[in-house]
């Protein structure tokens, strides 16, 4: 089966593609493309990175210890210094460290959210966040060439390498707080320190809120913190389906409300103290009113197809501009990396802000969720209440519709675009855009997007609406559409 390197890394199932084998080829075209004059060297601030220097960083599933540690086997022999996480950590940590050490590149040992069947290799450039679109097509040339020249990876004894300094453990986690201190107003949660629980999901997330808050007089209970490779059988995804056991922790009276990360903490979900999952749509709308109303920040505003227009409402109240990407944080970062972004994020809980780096970030935006209810000094779901009085009413609901047959991407947008209804749900559509798939907007800002999967037979289908029964009618017409391409 051809191994696809595709945005962001490979994800596999284990022993399925994910083997040791497969993982070591990966390794070796990765290091050949960074190697090659191809590769992008953006630099850091004007510094070249050091073009012999990579990160390798590792989650909590099953093997990615062993995995991270071959991975540096065939680094190392390649010539490469490697710089390997002593234990795992989040994703977001091993980023900012790339930047940290100014490395070429850094590796995650992840599938992230993923079923615990799965794992998987992110790729992150010099800057801190997912290797450039050309940086990963660069990667699987590689794979391809080395696979029909029949050429194997090179390999080195792991105590050699480390005998010879090329590989060297370290940890990654102090620089990530010195740095989160820089971004979290840690005076203003010890001014009024909250109690609330910390689900991470089994995941790599595992006492690192708890762990920057220590001193701050925070009552932290942590939830499903321990050493699990197999998620407790659960997708390590902060979504109200998965967070029962979080609820359950809130309703005996351990917290006033809760974070929860996913499986390598890039995604942030929340729960407020009546049990309501807190979406990152309501997330990404808190801090963005927090962060201009309280901290008196400007600047650009960037937000996926996918995410609510509470967020176009709130950067038109402040006059800030707002773009609007692809589905993807890579999409995000390219804005971060050119002008002055305030806050960017997607509907899956990827979500950053100015002087982070260009990746989404769990831990960071829980953090920042606890600063808000700090300040605010209101629980969080009266914040939920206040903004959507303000910027509301907002419902949201996703579905992926899986069709008989696999159906050509371009050619379905072509034919939504060209029988786009003049009304749907009793609403005038006013706008359709086919940014990412097709989104119908209505005339009062409701909005339906279907997005037909470029690598399998499935329709996902988002609607944000006023009402409950917007939704509800927008899903439908989502439905109907699937049927008739089935």
């Amino acid at each position: 089966m051809p191994i696809h390197f595709g945005t962001d890394g490979w994800r596999a199932v284990i022993s399925d593609t994910f083997t040791f084998s497969n993982l070591r080829m990966v390794a070796q075209a990765i290091a050949d493309a960074i190697a090659s004059e191809y590769w992008d060297k953006r630099g850091n601030g004007g510094q070249q990175p050091d073009p012999k220097k990579i990160v390798i960083g590792f989650d909590t599933r099953f093997l990615s210890d062993r995995y991270a540690g071959e991975t540096a086997r065939v680094l190392a022999a390649n010539g490469f210094t490697v710089l390997l996480a002593q234990a795992d950590a989040p994703t977001p940590a091993i980023s900012y460290a790339v930047k940290q050490q100014n490395a070429i590149a850094g590796i995650v040992i992840t599938a992230s959210h993923n079923a615990p069947r799965y794992n998987g290799l992110k790729l992150k450039g010099d800057y801190g966040g997912s290797a450039l679109p050309e940086q990963c097509r660069r990667v699987e040339v590689y794979i391809n060439d080395n696979e029909n020249q029949a050429r194997g990876p090179n390999l080195m004894d792991f105590h050699k390498a480390r005998d010879l300094g090329l590989i060297r453990k370290f940890n990654p986690i102090p620089a990530y707080y010195n740095h989160l201190r820089q971004l979290i107003d840690v005076d203003a949660i010890a001014d009024n320190p909250q109690r609330f629980v910390v689900d991470s999901m089994y995941g790599s997330g595992r006492g690192v809120i708890k762990g920057f808050l220590q001193g701050t007089g925070c009552e932290i209970t942590e939830i499903r913190n321990e050493m699990n490779p197999g998620f407790g059988g659960i997708h390590p995804e902060p979504i109200g389906h998965y967070l029962g056991a979080l609820a359950g922790a809130i309703s005996t009276g351990k917290g006033d409300f809760g974070l929860a990360t996913d499986g390598d903490a890039d995604r942030i979900g929340a729960m407020d103290g009546q049990g309501r999952f807190v979406d990152p749509h309501k997330i990404m709308a808190l801090s963005l009113r927090y962060l201009v109303e309280r901290r008196g920040w400007r600047g650009a505003v960037v937000r996926t197809v996918s995410t609510t227009r509470m967020i176009d409402r709130l950067a038109q109240r402040y006059g800030l501009p707002l773009y609007e990407t692809p589905v993807g944080f890579n999409h995000i970062a390219d804005y971060m990396m050119k002008e002055d972004v305030l806050i960017g994020g997607e509907e899956s809980g990827g979500i950053s802000f100015r002087g982070h780096i260009p990746e989404g970030d769990g831990i960071l935006m829980g953090l920042l969720l606890v600063e808000i209810v700090a300040v605010e000094g209101k629980p969080l779901h009266k914040l939920v209440d206040d903004l959507l009085e303000e910027v509301g009413p907002a419902y949201y609901e996703r579905t992926d519709l899986r069709l008989r047959h696999p159906v050509s991407k371009p050619e379905m947008v072509q034919r939504l675009r060209a029988q786009a209804p003049a009304s749907l749900a009793g609403r005038r559509v006013a706008e359709v855009s086919d940014r990412d798939g097709v989104k119908y907007i209505l005339d009062d800002d409701s909005w339906l997007l279907i997005r037909p999967s470029g690598t399998e037979p499935v329709l996902r289908v988002y609607a944000e609406g006023r009402s409950r029964a917007i939704v509800r009618d927008l899903l439908a017409y989502g439905e109907q559409v699937a049927t008739e391409s089935a």
